[in-house]
């Protein structure tokens, strides 16, 4: 299968020596560019700037999340109902334990519901995503958690804003879309995606004395790639002696990720970094570096610290991540539920980005012991 190549302006790129059919087809397949997602969404800083009101609510909710649960008080006169609809057949155990952290607030705080989840793999399965969401929406849930990636995703849910019901939680999205100001999801919940490339850019730059040369394996088109992979390309764009060599989409997939990586090292024989935008991806590069005698020798990040990025640092087969406290999201969007039923949705913020810690191989184990035991704090009971 032929790797969607991203096409870059700078010189050293045009080393490598491609067909000319090949360059009309990377010049088809460029993709959204950070400056165009900056027209899309709106950062949290900007939006709380915005809507100061939501800056003590946002704290407070955050204590909130922290805390153990605290028991609803308000009477149900039938369970609440809640279909999840997660790309979650993939290495990442984002989403497994988002829905395990999510059930298991749910039950301490002895919310009766129901819940019927829809899996499918990230990027190639939009079809099946709209079939899930057709068949999600039949049941009548009263919440709906989804995510945004792909542009018809924003189509999908536009239609369900416009309806005002069921109650939108959009998951791994912590940038409003502008478009959406006066339709609102019921709040935007996971954990900043630039933020935490910008600690990953400033880890890997600083290793590489702000020099080299790499490359970029970005995920799909669309948000995370942009908010990834694109803040991470302007970050070493600051620094006139470090050139991204060439740029590939992967759809998160591990082959297709291991592939780009072995093309590339056939180009570029001083390749100094590896950007990966996911787990998936980042384990994929580490099968090809670990393949051609580079493991430890070019450097290669992961992007949320689950279970694999862990095993992976351990091994030396990874470099640094970003850790998420993963649990928190789950625990979020059930204490969102919580105030609902409550009567008290003033209480739920706009947005939740949850807390995120930078870890290397060079991190102490205790340290990472401990950093485990807050983030899967639930799913991992």
């Amino acid at each position: 299968m032929l790797l969607s190549i991203r096409t870059t302006p700078l010189p050293r790129f045009f080393c490598f020596r491609l067909r000319v059919l090949l360059c009309l087809t990377l010049l088809l397949t460029t993709g959204p560019s950070l400056a165009q997602a900056e027209v899309n969404y709106v950062r949290m800083g900007t939006y709380l700037q915005q809507h100061p009101e939501q800056v003590e609510i946002t704290e407070q909710f955050a204590n909130l999340v922290r805390q153990p649960g605290t028991p609803l008080t308000a009477t149900q006169n039938k369970p609440v109902r809640i279909a999840v609809i997660y790309p979650a057949l993939q290495t990442s155990d984002y989403w497994r334990r988002s829905v395990a952290s999510f059930e298991a607030r749910m039950k301490e705080l002895n919310i009766r519901y129901e819940l019927k989840p829809f899996y499918s793999r990230p990027s190639v399965d939009i079809k099946l995503q709209s079939k899930q969401l057709n068949q999600a929406l039949n049941w009548q849930p009263d919440f709906l958690i989804f995510t945004l990636d792909a542009l018809r995703h924003r189509r999908m849910i536009e239609r369900i804003l416009v309806r005002g019901k069921p109650k939108l939680i959009l998951q791994n999205i912590t940038t409003p879309l502008r478009q959406w100001q006066r339709h609102r999801p019921f709040m935007y919940v996971g954990f900043d995606h630039a933020a935490g490339t910008r600690q990953i850019a400033d880890y890997m730059l600083k290793k590489n004395q702000f020099s080299g040369s790499y490359l970029m394996l970005y995920f799909s088109h669309g948000y995370v790639s942009a908010m990834r992979g694109d803040t991470f390309a302007t970050e070493a764009a600051i620094h006139p002696a470090i050139s991204q060599v060439a740029s590939y989409y992967t759809d998160g997939n591990r082959k297709l990720s291991r592939d780009a990586v072995r093309r590339t090292l056939n180009e570029e024989k001083d390749l100094s970094f590896i950007f990966a935008s996911s787990t998936d991806i980042a384990l994929g590069a580490a099968d090809a570096l670990s393949e051609a005698g580079l493991k430890g020798k070019v450097m290669l990040n992961g992007w949320g610290g689950g279970a694999a990025e862990l095993a992976a640092l351990q091994h030396g087969a990874l470099d640094v991540t970003v850790m998420r406290m993963n649990d928190d999201n789950g625990v979020a969007m059930a204490e969102a539920i919580r105030l609902d039923l409550q009567g008290l949705s003033e209480q739920v913020p706009h947005i939740y980005s949850g807390d995120i810690q930078l870890i290397n191989r060079e991190t102490p184990p205790e340290e990472i012991k401990a950093l485990k035991a807050r983030a899967f704090r639930y799913s991992e009971q």
